[in-house]
């Protein structure tokens, strides 16, 4: 992706605005990478045609049940061993316009939480953000889409406790039709959204086209 001019930020976005639904925010990047388009490429040979008797379908397994809800505490290091995460949060603010800054762009290994949103273990969905590429390359999100359900996801706190969460669904949305209630709409239990860009990417944009979103929920707690 071409990039902006020398000394230009290059920033990842989040859209913020409060409505009925509760905490609204729509994660958006600029460009942050080399020319060629990262999502390209080679079409996938045809599949071969099989006569074999089709396998049994893989049974789903129940999701975990809930657990009870921790009271509010800063989450201070993410973990998801499925994809080798192991990051640092930092704490995310609004700017003049009500948009959500994003991580620094020029740390690969840097997750972000908005502060005066919900703590991850508190009841309500907390809200995640990284970015999955930066100038400096791949980024910490850049396999969050290979999460599957079930898959763990640790969040210590500054309390000393560490929370667990895990992952329902994977999801994939249009950043133009992005689903605001579902994702951030209030919840009975304490809940996770893990969000990244995805998608194609548009050149002339400068910017992904879609969001991948991690929806998960907490299934225990423990101290560090």
């Amino acid at each position: 992706m071409a990039g902006p001019g020398p000394g230009t930020p290059r920033l990842l976005r989040a859209g913020m605005g409060a409505a009925a639904v509760g905490l609204l925010l729509i994660y958006n990047s600029v460009d942050t990478s080399p020319d060629a388009d990262p999502t390209a490429a080679p079409a996938a040979p045809p599949a071969a045609v099989s006569t074999a008797p089709a396998a049994p379908a893989t049974p789903v397994l129940p999701a975990a049940p809930a657990a009870p809800v921790l009271k509010r505490s800063a989450p201070t290091r993410l973990r998801i061993p499925q994809i080798a995460v192991d990051a640092p949060f930092t704490e995310l603010t609004l700017d003049a316009t009500g948009q959500l800054n994003a991580p620094p762009p020029d740390d690969k290994n840097l997750v972000g939480w908005y502060r005066d949103g919900v703590t991850p273990g508190e009841r309500g969905s907390a809200v995640v953000a990284g970015h999955v590429d930066t100038t400096k390359g791949p980024a910490v999100f850049l396999l969050l889409s290979l999460l599957v359900p079930g898959s763990a996801v640790e969040v210590s706190r500054a309390d000393g406790t560490v929370a667990v969460f895990a992952v329902d669904s994977v999801e994939t949305y249009a950043k133009n039709a992005f689903p605001d209630q579902k994702v951030y709409g209030k919840t009975p239990d304490a809940q996770l959204r893990l969000i990244t860009c995805g998608g194609a990417y548009d050149k002339k944009k400068r910017d992904y086209l879609d969001n991948v979103v991690v929806f998960a929920h907490l299934v225990t707690s423990r101290r560090a």
